[in-house]
C-alpha cells in the first residue's frame, strides 16, 4: 500500500511541475527528482510484470558477434531456468575457446574475479548423429528481450566486450505430456547445478518398460557412490570406471532433481542437480 501512495504522490508532483512550466515557471528541483523517481518506478514494474513463472523454457541466445553464439546442434536456443522468480539461462557454445565468462564489462572483470561464470562441459548432438563436447554456461539473466553486458576471455588471455540478449521464452511443455511406447531409446540429457565441474555422458540409454522411464546415467568421474532420486536411493551398477545409475525418469522436458554423493573431497558431499531428459 504504502507503494502505491509513493507513486501516487510522485506522479502528482509531477503534474504540478508541468502545470507551473506551462504558466512560465521553471520546475522545481524536487519536481524533477520526483518525476525521475516515479520513471524509475514504472520501468521496474514493468520489469517486474514481465517475469515468468517459475518452469523451464527454451529460449534465444542473441550476441553482437558471429565468434559468439550457440553451437549448432542447439540451432541457437538455450534452456532458461526460472527459480523462485530467479532466472538463469544455460548455454551451450560451439567450442571451448571461450574459456570464461563475466556478467558486465571486460574491463572490470579482473577485478570481479568470484563473479566470473565457470563453465560446464556439454555433450552436443548433430543432425547426423556425430556429437562433440564443448562448454556450455549458466548465465544470470534480469531481464527477457533485453540487451546486457557480457565480456567473455579467450584462450589467449584477453577480455572482450559483447552484447548479447535471451529472447522469445516458450515454455518447454512439447515432450513433457506423453511417455514414449514401451523400448529402447536414447535422449540428450542437460545437467545443471553443482560447481559445474561435473558432467554426464550424453545422450543417454533410456529404456521405457510398463509405461516407466529408466535412464542410464554416466558421470565423468568414478567418486559418485550413490544417487538420490524422489527419496529413493541408488547405488552404482559397476564397480570400474566412471560411475554409473540406472534412475527413473518422471517425464521428458522437465528437470528431474536428484542429488549424488561423491567421496572425491575430504568427506562425503551430497550435492544436488536436476537432469532434463530430451528424445532424440
Amino acid at each position: 500500500m504504502r507503494c502505491k501512495q509513493f507513486i501516487i504522490v510522485s506522479l502528482a508532483g509531477v503534474v504540478l511541475a508541468a502545470s507551473l512550466a506551462g504558466c512560465g515557471g521553471a520546475a522545481p528541483a524536487s519536481s524533477a527528482a520526483a518525476s525521475s523517481v516515479a520513471s524509475s518506478v514504472a520501468v521496474s514494474s514493468a520489469v517486474a510484470e514481465a517475469a515468468l513463472p517459475d518452469g523451464v523454457y527454451a529460449a534465444d541466445f542473441e550476441t553482437d558477434s558471429s565468434m559468439f553464439h550457440t553451437s549448432e546442434a542447439c540451432n541457437g536456443k538455450g534452456t532458461l531456468t526460472v527459480e523462485n522468480g530467479v532466472m538463469t539461462f544455460h548455454v551451450s557454445l560451439a567450442s571451448k575457446k571461450i574459456v570464461n565468462l563475466y556478467p558486465g564489462l571486460a574491463a572490470d572483470a579482473e577485478a570481479n574475479k568470484t563473479a566470473w561464470l565457470i563453465p560446464t562441459v556439454d555433450t552436443v548432438t548433430y543432425a547426423d548423429g556425430t556429437t562433440e563436447e564443448v562448454y556450455g554456461y549458466d548465465i544470470p539473466v534480469e531481464a527477457l528481450d533485453t540487451d546486457f553486458q557480457l565480456a567473455l576471455l579467450g584462450t589467449k588471455g584477453k577480455w572482450y566486450d559483447h552484447i548479447v540478449s535471451v529472447r522469445n521464452a516458450e515454455p518447454k511443455t512439447e515432450q513433457a505430456a506423453e511417455t514414449p511406447a514401451d523400448g529402447a531409446y536414447t535422449a540428450a540429457v542437460v545437467l545443471e547445478g553443482g560447481s559445474g565441474r561435473a558432467t554426464v555422458e550424453s545422450p543417454a540409454a533410456l529404456t521405457v518398460a510398463d509405461g516407466k522411464m529408466t535412464a542410464t546415467i554416466v558421470w565423468s568421474s568414478p567418486n559418485y557412490d550413490y544417487m538420490i532420486v524422489d527419496g529413493e536411493k541408488y547405488l552404482p551398477t559397476n564397480t570400474e570406471g566412471n560411475s554409473t545409475f540406472e534412475i527413473p525418469v518422471a517425464a521428458l522436458g522437465t528437470p528431474l532433481a536428484v542429488t549424488a554423493d561423491t567421496v572425491a573431497m575430504s568427506k562425503p558431499h551430497e550435492i544436488e542437480y536436476t537432469l532434463t531428459f530430451t528424445l532424440e
